[in-house]
């Protein structure tokens, strides 16, 4: 597991952008950072771990929502610098707006970004008011 991760190149902060994809769909469910310990965690657990910039922190996905990721297979790119793991996401959804994807607003030349996707759960009942 040590040459996994010490074959990455991370930057200058230790990280690597991290892109979770639907294994059943392709679809690109959102972007995350991972550091040495997630990455490591993530092989371990067979379950996405990312380094939460905001929290300072690691982030296992899903530990407040229950939207748990489990990984099927880690890649790394090209260059080394980026990682995209193919998971199954439970119960859909792995935005914390409740969407199926974080990416889920499209760029319209006549009213800017519109969000196309719904929301399959409310924020609210996911963590709380």
């Amino acid at each position: 597991m040590t040459a996994a991760v010490d074959d990455v190149a991370w930057n200058a902060e230790g990280l690597a952008p991290a892109i979770a994809q639907d294994a059943a769909t392709g679809r690109v469910l959102m972007l995350a950072w991972m550091n040495r310990e997630s990455l490591r965690e993530t092989l371990a657990r067979g379950e996405a771990v990312y380094w939460s910039r905001s929290r300072q922190r690691l982030w296992h996905k899903g530990e407040a929502s229950g939207h748990v990721q489990q990984v099927h297979e880690v890649r790394l790119d090209c260059d080394g610098d980026a990682l995209l793991l193919i998971v199954t996401q439970r119960d859909g959804i792995a935005c914390h707006t409740g969407r199926a994807s974080c990416f889920y607003s499209v760029w319209t030349a006549d009213r800017g970004w519109v969000a196309i996707d719904p929301v399959l759960k409310d924020p609210k009942d996911i963590y709380g008011a």
